[in-house]
């Protein structure tokens, strides 16, 4: 398998991501492309011991930066890392593309070149989002901030699809962010969506609060992306807020300190679970190619595991079963 990588995206490329593909390389066995420029990228390979028969460099000479308008990059910056990478998959030249590059770049660079997939209306980021049941998928973390019915039912069956092929869950349950429990709670839009998911054959659980989305209360999360961003990022806040206040309790005094050193096995595998460098990134469902968005600030494990993730993707062909669901459920003529 040929997995193309952005190099140049990311706080900390090259030097973290070139790092992460040497070492995804070497555990997984896939062939890297490293997309970038040739010679940032020859100096940090010469840090590592690698097969270099497993791992190609790609020259671009341009990069597109946060700062870059998305659209106005990917249309003009044809030569730039993620753009090639993009093309790369297009063409068959790769079967999958991570970046840790502008989101929204890499999420119109995705659908300029690659397309969506037939019957999806709007793809969709599908995050990893830890609970205390294990990992849920959270679908839409950004791409939208505002949907049709329609389009919170496409995230339902695509999220389910991940859930059930990459994730390995059974019977992966749906829920819909909301407000209340209540059937008749939310929005127009809310309530709308809440009868098309009645109307289809999914596991669909229902209305869920956001305050039982951390205790695992659906494995696939379903919401806009305005609401899907906020929810990750407030998520992430509370997360280290809760580590730091627990660091601060357990230096107070001698007592404090000795009782963290008798927890410490167990708040390292606390910090474990919640560390977005285990999980790779977050997935760019509904175009028609595998393309996974890792964390902009990702050191040289997360790379790896985006890499891994992409690699599982693949593996289990999500991009066809998506097909083969919308063709069984067909298009609503209600769902708009």
């Amino acid at each position: 398998m040929r997995i193309a990588v952005d190099a140049m995206g990311g706080d900390h490329a090259p030097y973290e991501i070139v790092k992460g593909a040497v070492e995804a390389q070497k555990e997984l066995g896939v062939e890297i492309i490293l997309v970038g420029d040739q010679g940032q990228i020859e100096s940090e390979l010469k840090k590592h011991d690698v097969h270099i028969e497993k791992i190609r460099i790609h020259h671009t000479t341009e990069t597109i930066t946060n700062d870059d308008k998305p659209v106005y990059a990917v249309r003009h910056k044809k030569d730039s890392s993620m753009v090639v990478g993009l093309n790369l998959v297009k063409e068959g030249n790769a079967d999958a593309f991570v970046s840790a590059g502008n989101t929204g770049a890499l999420l119109a660079g995705s659908l300029f070149r690659l397309g969506r997939i037939k019957g999806i209306d709007r793809p969709a980021i599908g995050a990893p989002y830890p609970t205390q049941k294990g990992i849920s998928l959270l679908v839409d973390a950004g791409a939208n901030a505002e949907c049709k019915p329609r389009n919170l039912l496409e995230f339902g069956i695509m999220g389910q699809i991940y859930a059930e092929k990459v994730l390995q869950i059974e019977k992966p349950g749906i829920g819909l962010v909301n407000i209340g429990a209540e059937e008749g709670k939310g929005t127009e839009v809310i309530k709308q969506a809440y009868e098309l998911y009645k109307k289809n054959s999914l596991n669909f659980v229902g209305n869920v609060e956001a305050r039982e989305l951390s205790r695992g209360a659906a494995d696939v999360i379903v919401c806009d992306g305005f609401v899907g961003n906020v929810v990750l990022k407030l998520t992430e806040g509370v997360a280290m807020v809760i580590m730091d206040m627990l660091k601060q309790q357990l230096k107070k005094n001698f007592i404090t300190k000795i009782g963290a050193a008798i927890l410490m096995p167990a708040l390292k595998s606390f910090k474990k679970e919640l560390d977005y460098t285990e999980y790779g990134g977050a997935l760019m469902l509904g175009v028609n190619g595998a393309v996974v968005k890792a964390h902009g600030s990702s050191n040289a494990k997360a790379v790896k595991n985006a890499i891994r993730q992409a690699k599982s993707f693949v593996e289990h062909g999500v991009i066809q079963s998506i097909v083969q669901e919308l063709e069984r459920i067909g298009d609503d003529k209600n769902a708009d």
